[in-house]
Parts: structure tokens; C-alpha cells; sequence
């Protein structure tokens, strides 16, 4: 059983609801608001302020900064597109009178423009790029997500900025202090700690990723102005969220909360009170969608907001476990439950085997997502070659660092892992699988899972074509992101000795009409469990 959940929580629904940005797609042209002409601190109007900073530079004291003046390196640039001329490296917002040059002009236009208090939009006309990524750690591939359009990486650094808001309407029942939010979030992995594997949500990546992803962060406790429903849509989050880091601003510099550098806030997490109630707040994530929006020099990415408080001292495994779950959407993973109406089945994946954090909230990622996500060194990504014959291979238990994973390719394998192709994992009921929550039934062995991971610009940014929620799903008769073999409520992992072939469900690619009904021609003899090992060998069906 499935708690049902509205597709409104998805990311691909909300980005149909907030103003997507589109910094981080590709192959894709179009204009971007990029702040106001004179506005020199960022805060949407032109005033004296803006004046001591533009002077300041003209004497050379204390010249402007990227943070001071929107930063342009060899772009095309123009007011409301206007110009279509090319420039070189460029304060853009400083220069006024728009001649490529930051002189006495540009101060006078300046000073005439705080008394009209109708400063002129910048815009930037230039062709979307997927920023830069960073080397992966030592040992690990480098994420085949990194394209998808996302904020919050998957490896090395990753930030959360907690909003721990209430109303002076509702309140909480129980009030943590910000030392014990931080704690819960970001401690140290603890497997004695009650609410493990959700004991904090650093402590879950940190064990998920083998390493490879440092989650930290802070939290900022707030009480909201206005009462709970005049925050109800998703305007209104975005309003409140943009309030409480207003009001929050003195007290920290929130450009810390950059963790790869691409000049986005990695993910902020607004949550409120459980009794706010689950029609407008419950756990959903999407794109902020406002860039005029900077805060020390950084935009917002992802924001999370959630009614999945803190229940007390020692009882927090909702809080985590909610927020992991969306923290996987900030990195760029879809929903694996299907969107239906309440009531009907919503399982992506079915039985002992059909678990995963995407799904359930409660459980480890399964190998179809670490792939993409970058959490395997190459030894640990085995591929079966069908032109080999017969091979076999040991999978170890993958809720350990040597976890690792078959793939078999349905063509030539991509090099970027974006296509069709089978995963085998061993998955345990140890570490991320350890205490799931009640409606979720684990079991142990070999898993198979059918996987289409392959890319589409849907013109907000870049996602997963056959994610859950798109048109290409077919009411998700057709293909998915991802599938489990033998899709059904019963022991759905293999043991020793059992064979996988044709004649499970599912053990298919899918054909033209996007059906599973093409025989992969092989078979899979699952071989002696052995502690943290199994064996299999996969060959030409006999």
C-alpha cells in the first residue's frame, strides 16, 4: 500500500505552475531577466546606496563586483532586447548609457533615475548552457544527471537552507530549537538512533552515495505575518519563503548556501506546521522561477515546502524521510508512484522488490538512480557484452560502499547511460532498507529493473522523457523511467538457483508501439548467495 499523493507535488506538474528559469537547459535560445539598470545592490530599485557603490568604483576605491553589477563575459546583451549588440566582458548594470564603457555618464544617469524610481529592466538575450560541472570525488564517474535541469547537486558539497516557519495562527505543537533542527538534518550518521535509517538527512545521503554527496546546511527559525491562507497556492509559498529570508537577511549571509558555485541557493526548505493542513502544504518540490530574486549576490534554485514537522526530541523519521524524498527531485529525479486518482493503485513497482526512495518515501534509491545520479566508480558499473556469450559476474550488497551493478544494454550502451537497458542489483535489508515505514513489505535478494532514462528539452529545461507525469508515458502503459520485472505483490527477488528469462514479466525491451514484448534472447541464473555477495551469470537464452 501507497500513501496516494496528488501530482501536484511532482516537480514536472509545479513547473507547470511557477516561472521556470532556464539557465540550466540546453540547445536553447531565449531572453532572461537578469535585474534593473543602476541597481547596484540587488534590491530592484535605484537609490543612494546604489549611488556610493558606482562611485566608489569611479575612484577606483572599491571596484564593482559580479555581485554588484550583473557580470557579462563576450555576450549579447540590450535593454528589453533591444540592441542585439556584441560585447566584451561587461558590468552590464552599471552601464546606463549602454556604451560598453562604466564613466561620470553613467553616474548622472543614475542619480536622474533614483528620482524617477522607474529603473529599465536588463535583459540578456544568449544561448542556455548546462553550467559547468565540477570534477566528481575521487573514485566516482561523473553524474549522468548532470544535464537534467536542477539545482541541488549529487555530489561533493550540496546546501539545504531550512525555513522552520509557522503562523500566527497555527503554531507548532512542539518546538525545536534551531541547534536541534541542524542536528536532525545534518548529524553525523548514528544507525543507533531510533528514527534510522532516517537518524538525519545527511546521514541517509551520506550512506545512499557511498560518500560522494556532502549534504550541510542551517536552519532559520521565522513566524509568518499573515495567517496560514494567505499563503495557500504556490504564489503564495513563494512569497512567504521570499519574506522569511527578507526578514533573515542581517543575521547571515546566505551565499553560503551555493554548494557547486552556479550562483543558485542548492535547495531551501520551507517547512510549516503539520496541522497547516496536507491540501496546500503537503511535501512537493519545484523551481522557485523568480530570478529577479537575489539574495547576497545568489538566486534561488529548488524549494521544498513540507508539513512534515518535528515531532519531538527523538521523533523526526516523517521530517527526514520527506524531505530526502523531495531533496531527490532538487537533484533531478522523477516520482516512480504513478499520478492516478484517489483510490486507484498508484505503485510504480509492486512487491518485496517494488520499494524505493522515490516511491515510498522510506527506503534506499534504487541502481537505476544512483547510476544516473553518480554514485559508482567505474569498477563497480559491470556491463554485459551480449557478443561475449555466457558471463558472470558478483554483485555485492548494495546498501554498502561496494555495492555495484550489471547493466545490460538493450543497444550499444550510451556513454552518458541515457537510454534503454536492464539493471541487477543485490539489495539487503540493511542500512538505507533497514526500518521502512509500515506499509512498505522489503525482502532480500537479486532485483531486475527495466530502465529508459533517456533525455527531452521540454522547453522549461531539460528531464527525463518517460518520467512519471509525461505524455510519453502512454497512462503509463508504455515506457517509464523505471520498471521492476515480474511486477506484481509477491516475492519478486531471485534467489540461488532461480533463472530470469522470457518467461517473466517484463524481462522485455520495449517494442515500437513502447510495449514490453521484445525477447532479450538471454537468461539470468542467479548463483549462490553468500553474505554481502551473489553471483550471476547471464547468457544467450539456451
Amino acid at each position: 500500500m501507497k500513501i496516494f499523493k496528488s501530482a501536484v507535488c511532482s516537480i514536472s506538474a509545479l513547473l507547470v505552475l511557477t516561472a521556470f528559469p532556464a539557465v540550466h537547459a540546453q540547445a536553447a535560445r531565449s531572453w532572461h531577466q537578469i535585474g534593473y539598470m543602476g541597481d547596484l545592490n540587488n534590491n530592484a530599485r535605484v537609490e543612494y546606496e546604489d549611488a556610493e557603490i558606482m562611485v566608489s568604483h569611479l575612484l577606483a576605491k572599491e571596484p564593482l563586483t559580479d555581485q554588484n553589477s550583473y557580470y557579462v563575459e563576450n555576450s549579447y546583451i540590450g535593454i528589453h532586447g533591444a540592441d542585439g549588440k556584441q560585447y566584451g566582458d561587461y558590468f552590464v548594470t552599471a552601464d546606463l548609457d549602454e556604451n560598453g564603457r562604466i564613466d561620470a555618464k553613467d553616474l548622472t544617469l543614475q542619480k536622474r533615475w533614483m528620482l524617477i524610481q522607474d529603473p529599465r529592466i536588463v535583459w540578456r538575450w544568449y544561448e542556455d548552457q548546462t553550467p559547468a560541472q565540477t570534477d566528481p570525488p575521487e573514485g566516482f564517474i561523473s553524474p549522468p544527471i548532470a544535464p537534467v535541469t536542477k539545482y541541488l547537486p549529487s555530489q561533493k558539497s550540496a546546501k539545504l537552507l531550512i525555513l522552520y516557519v509557522d503562523f500566527p495562527d497555527i503554531r507548532y505543537s512542539y518546538e525545536p530549537s534551531v541547534e536541534q533542527i541542524e542536528k536532525i538534518a545534518f548529524g553525523e550518521s548514528d544507525p543507533d538512533n531510533p528514527n534510522y535509517p532516517f537518524d538525519s538527512a545527511r546521514g541517509f545521503y551520506e550512506r545512499a552515495s557511498k560518500g560522494a554527496m556532502q549534504l550541510s546546511g542551517k536552519a532559520f527559525r521565522y513566524t509568518a505575518k499573515q495567517p496560514a491562507a494567505t499563503y495557500w497556492d504556490v504564489a503564495g509559498r513563494q512569497a512567504l519563503m521570499a519574506e522569511a529570508v527578507r526578514a533573515l537577511d542581517a543575521q547571515y549571509d546566505f551565499s553560503e548556501f551555493d554548494g557547486d558555485g552556479d550562483g543558485y541557493i542548492d535547495t531551501t526548505l520551507l517547512s510549516v506546521p503539520t496541522e497547516a493542513g496536507n491540501e496546500n502544504w503537503w511535501p512537493c518540490a519545484g523551481a522557485y522561477g523568480h530570478d529577479e530574486f537575489v539574495i547576497d549576490g545568489k538566486r534561488f534554485g529548488h524549494f521544498i515546502t513540507s508539513n512534515a514537522q518535528i515531532d519531538s526530541s527523538t521523533k523526526y523519521y516523517n521530517f527526514n524521510s520527506k524531505i530526502t524524498h523531495e531533496m531527490g527531485h532538487c537533484m533531478g529525479l522523477p516520482d516512480i508512484y504513478l499520478y492516478v486518482d484517489s483510490g486507484e493503485d498508484n505503485q510504480g513497482m509492486h512487491g518485496k522488490a517494488g520499494f524505493e526512495l522515490m516511491e515510498d518515501n522510506s527506503t534506499d534509491l534504487s541502481c537505476v538512480s544512483k547510476l544516473q545520479l553518480g554514485w559508482y566508480s567505474p569498477e563497480q558499473i559491470l556491463t554485459y557484452s551480449p557478443g561475449d556469450g555466457e558471463q558472470t559476474f558478483t554483485l555485492y550488497n548494495a546498501q554498502t560502499n561496494s555495492g555495484n551493478t550489471v547493466i545490460i544494454p538493450c543497444k550499444k550502451q550510451n556513454s552518458n547511460y541515457h537510454g534503454e537497458y536492464m539493471m541487477l542489483e543485490y539489495t539487503t535489508q540493511t542500512g538505507n532498507n533497514s526500518q521502512p515505514e509500515w506499509w512498505v513489505q522489503l525482502g532480500s535478494g537479486v532485483r531486475v529493473l527495466h530502465a529508459d532514462t533517456t533525455l527531452l528539452d521540454n522547453g522549461w529545461g531539460i528531464v527525463y522523457k518517460y518520467a512519471n507525469g509525461s505524455e510519453f508515458t502512454e497512462n503509463y502503459k508504455g515506457r517509464r523511467f523505471i520498471r521492476i520485472i515480474d511486477d506484481r505483490d509477491t516475492d519478486n527477488f531471485y534467489h540461488a538457483g532461480q533463472v530470469i528469462d522470457g518467461s517473466i514479466s517484463g524481462f522485455h525491451w520495449y517494442d515500437a508501439n513502447d510495449r514490453e514484448t521484445v525477447e532479450t534472447g538471454l537468461e539470468i541464473i542467479v548463483g549462490k548467495i553468500s553474505g554481502d555477495s551473489v553471483t550471476v551469470t547471464i547468457r544467450p537464452k539456451q
